[in-house]
């Protein structure tokens, strides 16, 4: 320990996970960043309607934030309780509904996305790929604003680590340098991947071609983001490493990799059947 100390690091910016407080009602970085992400989303695809062609109108869209919303929140604390921590809320279920707590889960964020997305487009007659596709370019703002909020937490950081930019975390009972995995994640699946799935709406044809190719795009540069950085993250304490030397978060990428291989390939076998 003394030796990755010696080492050198990079101060933690101590800020405070609490915006501001009005008595009991305390508003946090966190829960900003669920709501930018989300207005940030809507703004974006709302500008997009107004374009001719757009798979969708303004009056869906208004219509879909609310009801994504609620996805994003039940599916990510399900998917919480589901994979990363079943055994303890079995015993006591009635913790499921005290979100304050923490615990949320991307995996099962995405899952209840995509679950009401489908159900949408669905009702409304729309195209569910072409839709899609236009979510899937906004979803890396969400990400990028969350793990930007899980460093302020100063939480989810990484393994110990003598790299130069290492962290103390304060959280950190052992109080080793670490690698900031947040800004790490925050920087690849955020930031970076917006960009890349941005310029490729917009700049080519696929999403008018090959509908649901982008989405796959999303799904492949989350997974592997994910997967990578996982290697320099803690892992859960209450579960650790797999027997396979792999964390629980990069086995869920896995059935990402599958079904963002069936969405790319639905999609180029869509452009040759209208080439």
């Amino acid at each position: 320990m003394n030796e990755l100390i010696a080492a050198g690091v990079v101060s933690f910016p101590n800020i405070d996970p609490v915006i501001f407080s009005l008595g009991p009602i305390a508003i946090r970085w966190y829960s900003m960043a669920y709501i930018g992400g989300i207005m940030f989303a809507w703004w974006y695809i709302r500008r997009e309607t107004e374009k001719p062609g757009a798979p969708l109108s303004a009056t869906h869209i208004d219509d879909f934030i609310t009801w994504g919303m609620l996805a994003i929140i039940v599916g990510g604390r399900l998917g919480y309780v589901l994979f990363y921590n079943f055994q303890a809320y079995l015993h006591h279920p009635g913790r499921i509904i005290r979100v304050w707590d923490g615990g949320m889960s991307f995996h099962g964020g995405l899952i209840g996305v995509v679950i009401a997305l489908a159900i949408y487009v669905h009702r409304h007659k729309l195209d569910l790929f072409k839709v899609g596709d236009i979510v899937a370019v906004v979803s890396p703002i969400g990400l990028l604003a969350g793990r930007l909020a899980n460093f302020i937490n100063g939480e989810l950081w990484g393994r110990p680590t003598d790299v130069s930019w290492a962290m103390i975390f304060p959280t950190d009972r052992l109080q080793l340098p670490r690698h900031p995995s947040q800004l790490y994640e925050a920087l690849g699946e955020g930031l970076i991947l917006f960009i890349i799935l941005h310029l490729l709406y917009h700049k080519t044809r696929l999403a008018k071609q090959a509908p649901g190719v982008i989405a796959g795009l999303f799904f492949v540069g989350y997974g592997i983001t994910r997967f990578l950085v996982e290697f320099v993250r803690e892992p859960d304490s209450h579960l650790g490493l797999m027997e396979i030397g792999l964390s629980r978060g990069q086995l869920l990428t896995f059935p990402m990799f599958i079904f963002a291989g069936w969405l790319i390939y639905r999609g180029l076998q869509t452009k040759r059947a209208n080439a």
